[in-house]
């Protein structure tokens, strides 16, 4: 093999070259605090992060569908509440107004009273959000759930309540439709004495009860004056259901918020996980890394000096 001046040259100018790339990697690391800037740093690593990145994407999105979700049933819980309160003082006057000593004055007044309740019930139901979204209108939130004359009030929003996918393998209703709520009766709801269904529709039994309220009984036959107090009966019967239902649907959504709150402890740890790992993968080792630099320059320093001493130099002067 031939050893040239020209070899020497092109092999300390590859030496420098290599050494300078190195110390310039170590230098990009120590200013990106990475390890892995690229692909080619570490092919193995670098596709790890990739799927790790993903992951911590998707643990980022279920926590802010939980935040919503909290919103959302938050509030709901929050109506609720003051439905429950309405409904048992509705319960009371209609319970007030079994009494037979009455007066067809204390009855009228007692179904003012009762009227005023109803009103404050249905704008519950009807209650909207911050947005303008009526809460228990499902996924129909432009229109109002619940619309009708007096003893003939119907649900016409939507027939699904809303879902939130708040973790990878957990789907919960953050909005109620307002049939579950204010036109249904649980299972163990008190049954009717002769047999007949129950009336599930809260409005339409304050609706009766109202009515019935209003209409003096001086003067009414005894049958009739009877089917007056079955009324208001049926009526005290069916808020005791009601509000049941409602109470069902309330612990529902107890449960649910303090479920959330642990799967907001589950996200966070899983994030320190994460982070702990793409750390692991990407992240400099920082005494390591500048040893090597603080290394690395020294050679690279040495480098310039012995080319620069060699420039001056042949192969004729080496063999003197």
């Amino acid at each position: 093999m031939r050893i040239s001046t020209q070899m020497m040259y092109q092999q300390s100018m590859r030496g420098i070259s290599d050494a300078q790339s190195t110390w310039l990697n170590y230098g990009e690391q120590m200013s990106t605090g990475k390890r892995v800037n690229r692909p080619s740093d570490d092919p193995i690593a670098a596709a790890q992060a990739v799927v790790l990145s993903q992951a911590q994407a998707q643990n980022s999105q279920y926590a802010v569908a939980r935040d919503f979700a909290n919103q959302k049933i938050s509030l709901e819980t929050t109506v609720l509440s003051q439905a429950t309160t309405v409904i048992t003082s509705a319960q009371e006057k209609v319970v007030y107004a079994a009494n037979g000593t009455l007066s067809d004055d204390d009855r009228a007044s007692l179904g003012t009273e009762l009227q005023g309740l109803r009103d404050q019930l249905m704008n519950l139901a009807n209650s909207t959000d911050g947005n303008g979204r009526f809460i228990f209108a499902g996924y129909q939130t432009q229109s109002a759930p619940f619309t009708g004359a007096a003893g003939s009030v119907t649900y016409g929003g939507g027939t699904e309540s809303i879902t939130q996918n708040v973790d990878s393998s957990r789907t919960m209703v953050v909005g109620h439709i307002g049939s579950d709520v204010f036109d249904r009766v649980t299972s163990n709801a008190i049954p009717e004495p002769d047999g007949s269904p129950s009336e599930t529709n809260v409005f339409n039994m304050l609706d009766t009860a109202i009515a019935a309220l209003n209409t003096p009984m001086e003067g009414l036959s005894d049958a009739d004056q009877q089917a007056l107090r079955d009324v208001v009966a049926k009526t005290s019967r069916g808020l005791k259901n009601s509000l049941n239902n409602v109470s069902t649907v309330q612990a529902e959504l107890g449960t649910q918020l303090n479920e959330l709150d642990n799967l907001d402890s589950l996200g966070a740890d899983r994030k320190l996980i994460q982070t702990s790992q793409m750390s692991s993968l990407v992240d400099v080792d920082w005494n390591e890394t500048i040893s090597n630099y603080t290394m690395q320059q020294a050679a690279l320093q040495a480098s310039y000096k012995s080319f620069t001493d060699m420039q001056g130099m042949s192969l004729f002067q080496l063999n003197r």
